[in-house]
């Protein structure tokens, strides 16, 4: 998105192992910047998905120190509770964490995720406008039951959401399908984030000046989209499915940007 109009911003955070991080604390290191920070984010509702450990955690923990209510979006409740109890204390029970269950390998988790927050109200009074998953290219004839998973509005339950922080992700793993039959990499560290912010960007929206970020990996460019075999069928290589789901994520940042462009 280009131009100050633009109260919706997509962002593409490049994860360089703990770059980003370093980086944040570094523009973070002087007390004037911190108190603007501060007060910028106070208050403020974040999602970060995969944030029990890592970059995602690391984020909530500078997040949480600026005083914002951060919402960790995990797998694992049990490793997500204990990272909440850890921060909590890392913090001084600054800003508020909360954990809520979120499995990116399932298009159900992700939609009961978003049920929890935002609530469907009768199908007859709201209209949402499929998106039409082909137009996107990089997905093509392997979004059937993305499709199907979108297809149904939801309106906000959850009064605002400041954030979402697209960070969790697989890494070089084994051939395995997601329980709706995509590969594994491209399942998690794509498909169910699109889904995700498909479902919760009329929340977004409405709770603008918001924020989406995308987090991927300068490996994305050792990627490319293979129409002929976007789910690895015919040939599986871990690095090179990794890196084509990360370029997925920048193609889909662009995009979206694009369609966003001018939003308030």
């Amino acid at each position: 998105m280009a131009g100050g109009s633009s109260a919706l911003m997509v962002a593409a955070a490049v994860a360089l192992g703990g770059g980003l991080i370093l980086v944040a604390r570094r523009l973070m290191s002087s007390g004037s910047a911190r108190s603007a920070a501060s007060a910028l984010m106070q208050g403020k509702t974040v999602i970060i998905t995969g944030a029990n450990c890592g970059i995602g955690r690391a984020t909530a923990a500078e997040l949480l120190r600026l005083q914002a209510r951060v919402i960790l979006a995990c797998r694992d409740p049990e490793k997500a509770e204990e990272a909440a109890r850890e921060l909590r204390e890392e913090t001084g029970d600054s800003g508020e964490v909360l954990v809520k269950r979120l499995d990116l390998s399932s298009m159900a988790s992700v939609r009961r995720f978003c049920q929890e927050v935002v609530r469907r109200k009768t199908a007859a009074k709201t209209h949402t406008q499929q998106v039409h998953v082909a137009s996107t290219g990089y997905i093509g004839g392997l979004s059937t039951a993305l499709q199907n998973a979108i297809d149904k509005p939801l309106m906000p339950e959850e009064p605002k959401l400041d954030v979402l922080i697209n960070n969790a992700g697989v890494f070089q793993c084994p051939y395995t399908k997601t329980e709706d039959g995509f590969e594994l990499q491209f399942g998690v560290n794509h498909l169910g984030h699109f889904l995700l912010t498909h479902l919760l960007i009329g929340l977004l929206k409405s709770s603008a000046p918001s924020r989406i970020v995308v987090v991927s990996s300068k490996l994305y460019k050792y990627g490319e989209i293979n129409f002929d075999d976007l789910n690895s069928e015919k040939d599986y290589s871990r690095s090179f499915a990794y890196s084509r789901s990360k370029l997925a994520n920048i193609l889909f940042t662009r995009e979206l940007a694009r369609r966003l462009d001018g939003t308030e």
